[in-house]
């Protein structure tokens, strides 16, 4: 049995209405009926990162279609929540609406605002927002309300500079170089497993810390790497392919001097 696409004029609302359809436990689709907002969760961060990788590529076609995607997630998240009687996609969309207007006083209400105080404002204002939803189990931390589903070493970001609002930070670049030495001399020590898997976290938060003090985004300095370890592991797979073989049937000798042809073909284009 066919169901009739919604003809609502906005499209937001036929989006939704499809949504209900999708989930309705009759004539709706049967994955899409077990979802839960568990299980919908790591789409919804997939698809984040699909709207950054569009941008990051100029693609726009592309970043308008992974914007949709995107929304598809709130909408599917609120449906369920509809469904178990919580909130609804109306309440989501007032919800941010009045924080938008609450944390810019400034601009709906008039207030003055020295400049470059915008950032300042807006955790101020999110600290009282935090307050009036009542006095926590333990004392008010800087770093509450730090996602715990953040990426790694985006959290790790985060949590230092909340830790640097209060004073806990060095102040030069030296203690930050130090400090990586020694962890990786820690690293190199660890004895088990378990030892060794802790130490590399210290490690990589030194390392974060010394991407922050640099003012480089660490999240975004890995994914270029990874993007450019990819486009040359491409080039050794391309080149070994051109000789006859499979890279698995070559030696690390001859891989890493494709590996370098890569790199010297990359520095002469950028050069060029």
């Amino acid at each position: 049995m066919s169901v009739p696409v919604p003809e609502d004029e906005r499209p937001i609302d036929r989006l939704l209405a499809v949504m209900r359809i999708l989930r309705d436990p009759v004539v709706g689709c049967p994955w899409d009926q077990k979802q839960t907002f568990e299980t919908i969760a790591p789409y919804t961060i997939e698809e984040a990162y699909e709207v950054r990788d569009a941008l990051e590529r100029g693609d726009l076609d592309d970043f308008r279609a992974e914007l949709g995607d995107l929304l598809l997630q709130v909408v599917y998240q609120a449906q369920i929540a509809e469904e178990r009687g919580l909130f609804d996609f109306e309440a989501v969309a007032a919800g941010i609406v009045d924080k938008m207007v609450r944390r810019h006083p400034h601009v709906f209400e008039g207030h003055a605002l020295l400049e470059g105080g915008e950032r300042r404002l807006w955790e101020d204002l999110k600290a009282a927002e935090r307050a009036a939803k009542g006095q926590p189990e333990r004392p008010a931390s800087v770093l509450d309300d730090v996602p715990v589903g953040f990426p790694a070493l985006a959290r790790a970001e985060k949590l230092q500079k909340r830790a640097a609002r209060v004073g806990f930070d060095w102040g030069e670049l030296g203690p930050v170089v130090a400090k990586i030495r020694e962890e990786l001399a820690e690293v190199e020590a660890a004895g088990d497993p378990e030892h060794q898997a802790e130490e590399v976290g210290d490690l990589l938060f030194a390392v974060t810390n010394l991407a922050r003090h640099l003012k480089v985004d660490p999240e975004e300095a890995l994914r270029r790497t990874n993007a450019k370890f990819e486009r040359r592991f491409r080039a050794v797979e391309a080149a070994a392919r051109a000789a006859g073989r499979e890279p698995a049937e070559c030696s690390l000798a001859e891989l890493d001097a494709w590996w370098n042809e890569a790199k010297v073909a990359e520095r002469t284009t950028k050069a060029g």
